[in-house]
């Protein structure tokens, strides 16, 4: 039996678990020969075919999520035409919802998974040549030979602790800069719009069967792991358990996690204090700071318990936390997103990703879609187009607000800036925004300096009070001193003033120093010194007259 894996991703940042875990499974089977082809949804599906031809197949399967689902149909459906022998199945997320239409509209689809496979997977490929007796297989769904739809419900691994861990699979991919560990499946909540909401029990692995997995991945020098889990502390014991585990990796892995700002026990936060910098990076799903929202989404937590949760971790200067913003949520108006955004940059969150709501495949809110007022997109990534409470043009407003994030607030050398403009300009996001959209600027990809540029250009025009805001970010991320952002600065023969105010390192005779004057008589303003023996772009001194 020779099974042919098709690894399709976004992007070559990072791999699907899906094929070293089932394979793990079965590893050493005499009777299983596997293959793989990896590509991105970019490439040119005609050379991805050919590819998958040449090996000649028994079976054929792959993930099928959000962003590959259209290529990989693309490609599946020709690989079948060039071989109606071979047997494709499909799994992933994309089939946590009803299937029957799916296969129907599909043909050259044998069947799909719905749920955990790793144990069904490999009872059916026992099984694979005898659709006869798929009807034995916990989550499989098909049409059989009377043309009648067969759903064998979902399929969940109770013995999560008992799987072989897909690290020890020869598919586990090491080339990647991080990889994703597993130390908790489902999920204690009831987001409406998570399909981990329907993901119980939640089952979890032993510290010592973690610390072995860990081992492994150190060995590989492997720098970055994230952690899986819905909700890193939803059992306040275990995330203790798992910190004092993190820190045996100290400094040589970085973790990142998932957490529930709601659910931040005083004994958890003294632990998270005294933790050593750049142990962690931690995602805080707040969704929204609305009380009727999250309670209309079924997200469990009281809303000023996850405010306060947040506004310690964001406080935490041993690590940095992310926020997640997301539009088209039931109750969630347009200015309502604007004052969160300005909350966050208040609470100093590392980052701030807002994110379009969809409506996944077996989730509650998809269910309901109608009765919750949501209209939204019937094809994968199934976005949500219009509710009650927002239009689809102050959708089309959160989108490119969300690419303004990225560009200025989440990208460190503008972060600054843009955090202070936010807070302290009214109105300076919507007035920006109108300004990228205007100039066709915030779909176009631009460079770390395009973007210090930009925004230099937009404060010279309308906020010039924080032009020496400007440049100093400008110098401080090493950008060319000959641009205009550093126009003012005086570069030529500086010698440092009698007293000076020093705010950063330490100043020494071999510095090249640059002088950023904040009065028009020259006599005071700011001061950067430049290593010139070394290959540094950005100012090791700074200091103020």
């Amino acid at each position: 039996m020779k099974i042919l894996w098709i690894d399709l991703n976004s992007s070559y940042a990072h791999s699907s678990l899906a094929l070293p875990a089932l394979h793990a499974q079965v590893k050493g089977h005499p009777d299983i020969e596997w293959s793989i082809v990896s590509a991105t949804i970019n490439e040119n599906i005609g050379m991805i075919v050919d590819e998958i031809y040449r090996h000649q197949p028994d079976i054929l399967a792959a993930t099928c999520w959000l962003f590959n689902h259209e290529s990989l149909m693309h490609i599946v459906s020709r690989a079948k035409a060039l071989l109606p022998e071979a047997c494709v199945i499909l799994g992933g997320p994309e089939f946590l919802g009803e299937n029957e239409a799916f296969l129907r509209r599909n043909p050259f689809v044998d069947c799909v998974f719905r749920g955990e496979g790793e144990v069904e997977f490999a009872k059916w490929l026992t099984c694979w040549k005898q659709p006869e007796q798929w009807k034995s297989i916990n989550g499989l769904c098909y049409i059989d030979k009377e043309n009648q739809y067969q759903d064998n419900g979902l399929a969940r691994v109770l013995t999560f602790d008992q799987l072989v861990a897909p690290e020890e699979s020869c598919f586990f991919n090491w080339s990647k800069p991080f990889v994703q560990l597993e130390t908790t499946r489902g999920c204690f909540n009831t987001c409406a719009f998570c399909v981990s909401g329907g993901e119980k029990p939640v089952r979890t692995l032993s510290i010592d069967a973690i610390r072995k997995r860990l081992q492994t991945i150190h060995s590989q020098g492997i720098q970055n792991v994230r952690v899986l889990d819905r909700t890193f502390n939803f059992n306040p014991r275990r995330a203790k358990e798992l910190l004092n585990l993190f820190l045996e990796f100290h400094p040589h892995i970085r973790f990142h996690l998932e957490i529930h700002p709601a659910l931040l026990s005083e004994e958890l936060k003294s632990e998270l204090k005294k933790l050593p910098k750049g142990l962690l990076h931690l995602e805080a799903g707040i969704q929204s700071l609305r009380e009727p929202v999250l309670e209309k989404c079924r997200r469990l937590g009281k809303l000023s318990d996850a405010l306060e949760g947040l506004k310690f971790l964001c406080s935490l200067d041993n690590m940095e936390t992310h926020a997640d913003l997301i539009a088209g949520l039931p109750l969630y108006r347009l200015n309502e997103i604007f004052e969160d955004i300005l909350t966050l940059a208040e609470y100093q969150a590392g980052e701030i990703q807002l994110e379009s709501l969809k409506l996944l495949p077996g989730t509650e809110m998809r269910r309901r879609a109608e009765e919750l007022g949501i209209r939204y997109s019937p094809l994968p990534p199934y976005e949500v187009l219009q509710t009650h409470e927002i239009t689809t043009d102050e959708l089309q407003v959160t989108r490119r607000l969300s690419r303004l994030l990225d560009a200025f607030y989440n990208t460190p050398a503008w972060q600054v800036l843009t955090r202070k403009l936010i807070l302290k300009v009214k109105g300076f996001l919507s007035h920006f925004l109108g300004y990228l959209t205007e100039a066709n600027l915030i779909d176009q990809p631009m460079s770390l300096e395009k973007r210090g540029l930009v925004l230099y250009q937009f404060i010279k025009e309308h906020y010039p009070s924080y032009l020496t805001e400007a440049s100093i970010a400008w110098i401080e991320a090493g950008m060319s001193l000959k641009k205009q952002p550093a126009e003012r600065v005086k570069t030529k023969h500086q010698t440092p003033p009698e007293h000076w105010e020093v705010l950063q390192g330490n100043y020494h005779e071999r510095l090249k120093l640059c002088f950023l004057p904040t009065d028009m008589e020259g006599l005071h303003g700011y001061w950067f010194g430049f290593e010139t023996e070394v290959q540094k772009i950005t100012p090791v001194f700074k200091a103020k007259s």
